[in-house]
């Protein structure tokens, strides 16, 4: 009996994958101009049109082309909690079934939204909880920009997204050119406008990938240092074993070198008897000398099976009062949505963990991730 073959599926392409340049290039392989671009940019994310045929400026066989060929498709909320101070935290739900979540932190006179970039996390920071989750894979662009697109229509008119802070789930330089294609969509004019002092990246210490950054994305980065010794490092950020702090200031003082005046942050989690001891606030002063820095210290928010404590009241400001009077500037991190697990270092989402634990360091070091 011969066999039925199924027809060939011919690709579709989700549209929110691609910034600017990309979706030049695309527009141009179908034989268009690029500044088709531009438009379709202004009608997705300023006019907020979805439907290919309200698009009035292209033509009908392109509009065509787009409604057979392409979609638009974001993570979808499942879940919505607000806590008591109004920060607002979403679990998404993927292609994949698994779950991201993103926050929002309303202040006054701003709005912060913590974008995920990866669904889990393969570094295993020993005071984070995400990291304990395991990792499942990278975030496309889409579903990077999408968290933005979701939570600005969840907001409505009533608050708007001034910020950005790549310091959700996932280590974003590890998911390199997904993180840095949603990051130029966030600073687009024809998008969300953002300016790059307000679009952030943390990283744990990718160095590789650091200084790719500096030469392609002028945004503003923050490292999770945590330590300032590497036998304590090693054990908090185990990253640090690859890449160890001389290697690590070294970049950070290479990002420093784009523009005057320009800062590197950097973020410190308080632990008590681990790494609030006066010592350990002199080697940051000693650490960060010759780097243009702020610190941001970050009381521990705890989380189930973790044997951690937050650092007394007492020791985080004798900590910035010190490291202030010596001409860093330190700031404590208002502790926000610590009620419904939002707070640095609580998300978690729902991760089908594929990682394979002990190859992670390995994985890091590799020329594909960096």
């Amino acid at each position: 009996m011969k066999s039925v073959q199924e027809p060939v599926k011919t690709p579709r392409f989700n549209l929110l994958d691609y910034d600017r340049k990309g979706l030049e290039a695309f527009f141009v392989a179908l034989g268009e101009k690029p500044f088709r671009a531009t438009q379709v940019l202004k009608w997705l994310y300023q006019e907020d049109v979805s439907d290919f045929d309200e698009m009035t400026n292209l033509s009908k066989s392109l509009r065509a082309y787009l409604k057979e060929n392409c979609y638009l498709a974001t993570p979808e909320i499942v879940v919505e909690q607000i806590a008591s101070d109004g920060t607002r935290k979403w679990a998404l739900q993927t292609s994949c079934g698994n779950r991201i979540e993103t926050v929002f932190i309303p202040e006054e006179g701003r709005g912060t939204l913590c974008v995920s970039s990866q669904i889990g996390c393969a570094l295993a920071c020993t005071f984070c909880s995400t990291a304990q989750q395991g990792f499942n894979r990278n975030l496309t662009t889409a579903e990077i920009i999408g968290q933005v697109i979701v939570a600005q229509n969840r907001l409505g008119d009533t608050k708007r997204i001034t910020n950005v802070v790549m310091m959700g789930m996932g280590e974003p330089l590890l998911n390199f050119d997904n993180v840095v294609a949603a990051m130029n969509l966030m600073m687009d004019d024809f998008t969300f406008g953002l300016s790059k002092r307000r679009v952030t990246i943390s990283t744990s210490g990718v160095v590789p990938a650091m200084y790719r950054l500096t030469q392609v994305c002028d945004v503003s980065l923050a490292v999770s240092l945590h330590a300032v010794r590497d036998e304590l490092r090693d054990e908090l950020v185990p990253i640090n074993k690859k890449y160890p702090l001389k290697e690590l200031m070294d970049a950070c003082r290479d990002n420093a070198k784009i523009a005057p005046r320009r800062t590197v942050t950097f973020e410190y989690v308080m632990l008590d008897g681990i790494n609030d001891s006066m010592d350990d606030a002199r080697g940051l002063v000693k650490l960060l000398k010759n780097v243009p820095a702020k610190l941001n210290l970050i009381p521990f928010n705890p989380f189930p099976n973790n044997t951690y404590r937050c650092s007394s009241k007492e020791a985080i400001n004798r900590f910035k009062v010190f490291l202030n009077d010596a001409g860093i500037v330190t700031t404590v991190r208002k502790t926000r949505g610590e009620d419904i697990d939002a707070a640095c270092g609580q998300l978690v989402g729902q991760v089908e963990d594929k990682s394979r634990r002990h190859l992670k360091l390995k994985l890091v070091g590799s020329e594909s991730a960096a």
